[in-house]
């Protein structure tokens, strides 16, 4: 029996040995010359690419920073401790990439896209490298939808479009961050995929973050990309490209996706250290000469595409099918696709189909900080020179309890008016001229008590209007509610109540428009204007609710 049993696993055995057919697999290997402080100089990857993975013996990744004439420069993601001279490195063949899709909503991952919230494994089967080229121009079309942030001073004087690059700048403490988490609460039920990108920030800050999203609901249409500020610089200068990476994929599937990079300064400080530990020359404050290309190319991803069309058979199973393949895109696209079908002979039968995957956006809201409301420094001004405008918060008004602590005078959105409803265009074109020309009174005022009686009701109304732009955090406002406060402050319906009680006044107002005219709030959204009819009844509504108030 035992015999039998032996030669059997012996002819098993012989089996496997014939059928075994030995394979020639070429690895390009490189040896660690040098390393420490998250780089490491290797010698012998004679076919690595720029921006390629490379893996250490101890597990580590890393990705090429520099192709010199005899070595690379590699940052290293990971730990570098245990990392040697002398010591292995093998190519991987494939650039620094992350998992995308929407398996990753509603989680907390690393610059790889590695979890980091104890909720398992991210399912993922789809990858994208993290550095693409920006679409060009002919797939991008005019930014003209607004992307509503639910704060009453941006969405009525600054608004964002998806699609739009719009920078929040100003000193430390001064609610950079809660704008950017305001705009992403506000983005419940709106269709729109949310990423925010904590780049060197302490592990407690990130956290809060993610207890807030979680508490008022929005991590359900978010993700969040974490290098913390003991992460090795590496995994902070790739984590704003790959939470990028991560919101391209929502905009190339026809959706709207957010993402917002807090906060560039740091991104560029970690650029800057491992620039300057692979030797690369410094220029202007120790920053490499394409410390512009850093960002550059970052935020020209950001892009509202246009819509894609084809010509389908109306018979014809496949709704995006077309009848020769041809593909419609540009601004002009739906005119040419028309005039086309004009031209052809069986017309009646034929569809003009848009494709799921076109008319995406992709909006960037970077953050970056300055010292002492210095703006002209180097990176503010790159930043400032790349995006579509910024919003710019002041010390002095955070301190006076203006909040969110805007400055109207030098903060602009170069979209404008494009991105706003026509409601909210209707009620705020005057204001922000309002607001810029109070504060040149309220200044000129504390150098003179002797004030004509317009003057003097200029800077009354113009108080009234500070208070009702001021708004609470994490507070978000409905574009109905925010259309008929600021209707009621731009025509005087506050010019009777004391400052002290304007916060009183709109709760009370919008409480009251809610339970009597609850209409009143669907019809400025559904005909997105304020029509003569919606006027007559709004007037009406504000002098009822004024004669009743005390």
């Amino acid at each position: 029996m035992t015999e039998s049993i032996t030669s059997r696993v012996l002819a098993e055995l012989q089996q496997q040995i014939e059928s075994y057919s030995p394979t020639v697999q070429q690895e390009d290997v490189g040896i660690v010359q040098e390393a420490g402080d998250g780089i490491a100089r290797v010698s012998g990857l004679s076919e690595v690419r720029n921006a390629e993975l490379v893996q250490f013996v101890n597990g580590s990744l890393g990705t090429v920073f520099n192709l010199e004439q005899d070595s690379v420069g590699v940052i290293i993601m990971g730990d570098y401790e245990a990392i040697e001279e002398g010591s292995i490195v093998r190519s991987t063949g494939r650039i620094a990439e992350v998992p995308v899709g929407p398996t990753l909503m509603g989680r907390v991952v690393n610059a790889l896209g590695q979890p980091l919230d104890a909720k398992g494994p991210i399912a993922s089967t789809e990858t994208r490298p993290i550095e693409r080229i920006a679409a060009g121009v002919v797939r991008r079309k005019d930014v003209d939808r607004p992307l509503e942030t639910g704060l009453k001073s941006i969405d009525s004087m600054i608004p964002i479009g998806r699609g739009q690059r719009e920078l929040i700048i100003g000193d430390r403490q001064t609610g950079k961050t809660a704008i950017a988490i305001d705009s992403m609460i506000n983005q419940k039920g709106k269709d729109c995929i949310c990423i925010y990108v904590a780049i060197g920030q302490k592990k407690a800050a990130v956290a809060r973050v993610v207890a807030t999203l979680e508490e008022h609901g929005a991590m359900d249409h978010s993700i969040v990309v974490v290098s913390a500020a003991d992460d090795p610089a590496a995994m902070q200068y790739i984590a704003p490209y790959a939470g990028c990476a991560m919101g391209e994929y929502f905009m190339e599937n026809g959706q709207d996706a957010l993402v917002v990079y807090d906060d560039l300064s740091k991104h560029a400080w970690a650029y800057r250290q491992v620039s300057l530990l692979l030797r690369r020359p410094p220029g202007r404050e120790a920053y490499p000469g394409d410390v512009f290309y850093l960002h550059s190319r970052l935020l020209e991803r950001a892009v509202q595409l246009c819509d894609e069309y084809v010509i389908s058979a109306t018979d014809d199973s496949s709704s995006e099918k077309g009848i020769d393949g041809k593909i419609y895109a540009g601004p002009l696209a739906e005119e040419d696709a028309q005039q086309d079908m004009e031209n052809m002979d069986n017309k009646s039968d034929l569809n003009l189909v848009k494709l799921a995957h076109s008319g995406g956006s992709l909006t960037a809201l970077p953050i970056i900080e300055t010292l002492l409301g210095d703006v002209s420094a180097y990176i503010p001004t790159n930043v400032i020179s790349i995006t579509d405008g910024q919003i710019y918060l002041e010390n002095d008004l955070f301190y006076a309890g203006i909040r969110p602590a805007v400055n109207v005078g030098i903060s602009v959105s170069r979209v404008g008016g494009a991105a706003q409803t026509k409601a909210m265009r209707q009620v705020a074109g005057r204001l922000r001229l309002d607001m810029a020309a109070f504060s040149e009174l309220a200044a000129f005022a504390q150098f003179g008590s002797d004030l004509d009686k317009a003057t003097q009701a200029q800077l009354e109304r113009g108080k009234r209007l500070q208070e009702i732009l001021k708004q609470s955090q994490y507070a978000p406002m409905s574009l109905s509610d925010q259309v008929i406060l600021i209707y009621a402050g731009v025509n005087g319906y506050a010019d009777e109540v004391a400052l002290e009680r304007m916060q009183d006044w709109e709760s009370a107002l919008l409480r009251a428009m809610s339970a009597s005219h609850p209409h009143l709030a669907n019809e400025i959204v559904e005909s997105s204007s304020i029509t003569d009819d919606i006027e007559a009844e709004l007037k009406s509504a504000l002098d009822t609710f004024n004669t009743a108030w005390s």
